[in-house]
């Protein structure tokens, strides 16, 4: 069982710093800027380890407490919630595994301590997609005397501006590749960013193209090596990381959306009505429905975490169907408070329409609707063939 001590704490500072983002998260927005201010306030505040185990001196929290903090943060500016979930999700993974050796371990939970340092796991690529669906990734990790040499190129690396570790999903060049994961520390030769990131949402969060060209590495910075073939069957704890990290980021937003939507209907009086919208059944009922979606979020991304860090994580395809759902929910949400707000809650001075576009990229984010119900109807099948 998952014990995070100081709780109350953890949970009122990221109410606060919630509160902070949101006063310039439009203007992150409006310039596509990344929000390196964020990223230092989180810094200051240890958020950066909270997942951090404590033998390295982190606070241990479990995924339901990284879960509360990330809708915080994601609530007052969702690219930063975005940054953070991924720093939450690879030392959650880190914390599990025995396929990185302990000095790189250590190395990196100890960075997250004393520098606030961050990590992401980059594996999109131009060509492959998302890993998810299969197949080797383009990215070569060739074996050298001292070690690896890498090269490749991964998209959309969020956070990529900030991060001190970039963990590359790579194959090797031997002859039955093997695939895995390559740590490279910031500032090595041969890396380097291009700014690409132009996209509809998620606009502040920096999730650039990283381009390697023999940038090495060594031996002990590759974890996790295996054929695909070893690596087909989804871990249960990794799938709800996932699932529960991604889906609250884009609840948060809904939220944001939300309180936005009850806001306007309190201030818009239209002279004919001589009464705030907020009067009016129909909004009432509206807001109601709101409330209802994010209300089944809240128990269902909760539930989730609670059985992980009791030690009761649940089938991956359980936690698959709840990233479908809360993130659905979630655009919902968003798109009733769109739809009766009317042109305000589309224009850009306010906050409505960077939240519905912050939501919209939930549907790109994997694993994607197709895949959860493939996955699921296949084994529903199978499960039917299978005698009582």
């Amino acid at each position: 069982m998952i014990f995070d001590a100081n709780a109350d704490d953890i949970e009122l500072t990221a109410a606060a710093l919630s509160r902070e983002f949101a006063q310039t998260a439009a203007e992150y927005d409006r310039t596509a800027t990344f929000p390196f201010d964020n990223i230092r306030r989180l810094r200051e505040a240890g958020l950066a380890a909270l997942v951090a185990p404590r033998e390295f001196s982190g606070r241990g929290a479990g995924l339901l407490r990284a879960h509360n903090v990330v809708n915080r943060i994601a609530r007052g500016e969702t690219s930063t919630g975005l940054v953070l979930a991924q720093q939450y999700l690879f030392h959650g993974t880190l914390a599990r595994s025995k396929g990185f050796t302990p000095t790189l371990r250590e190395k990196i939970f100890r960075s997250a301590v004393s520098e606030g340092a961050f990590v992401n796991s980059l594996r999109v690529e131009p060509d492959l997609g998302t890993p998810i669906r299969g197949g080797l990734p383009a990215t070569i990790a060739r074996r050298t005397e001292k070690g690896w040499a890498l090269s490749g190129r991964k998209i959309y690396a969020t956070g990529a501006p900030i991060l001190s570790w970039y963990a590359i999903w790579a194959r090797t060049d031997e002859a039955t590749p093997r695939v895995g994961v390559f740590v490279v520390p910031s500032g090595l030769s041969g890396f380097r960013i291009e700014e690409t990131w132009r996209q509809l949402g998620m606009r502040a969060s920096g999730s650039h193209d990283v381009v390697l060209d023999d940038v090495e590495i060594p031996f002990d910075h590759a974890g996790e090596l295996g054929t695909l073939q070893e690596r087909e069957t989804p871990d249960p704890v990794t799938a709800a990381w996932v699932s529960v990290l991604f889906s609250t980021v884009y609840d948060g937003a809904a939220r944001a959306g939300r309180d936005w939507f009850a806001k306007f209907l309190h201030e818009r009086k239209p002279s004919n009505l001589g009464a705030p919208l907020a009067s009016l059944p129909r909004f009432q009922e509206a807001l109601g429905e709101i409330d209802s979606l994010l209300y089944a979020n809240r128990v269902l991304l909760a539930s989730i975490a609670e059985r992980v860090d009791k030690g009761d994580t649940p089938h991956p395809q359980e936690s698959y169907f709840v990233k479908h759902n809360t993130t659905k929910n979630a655009l919902d949400a968003v798109s009733k408070a769109l739809e009766l707000a009317g042109n305000p809650g589309l224009a850009q001075a306010n906050s409505l329409e960077r939240h519905y576009r912050d939501v919209l990229c939930a549907r790109v984010h994997s694993p994607q609707n197709d895949s959860i119900f493939l996955s699921g109807g296949r084994l529903a099948l199978a499960d039917a063939q299978t005698p009582n």
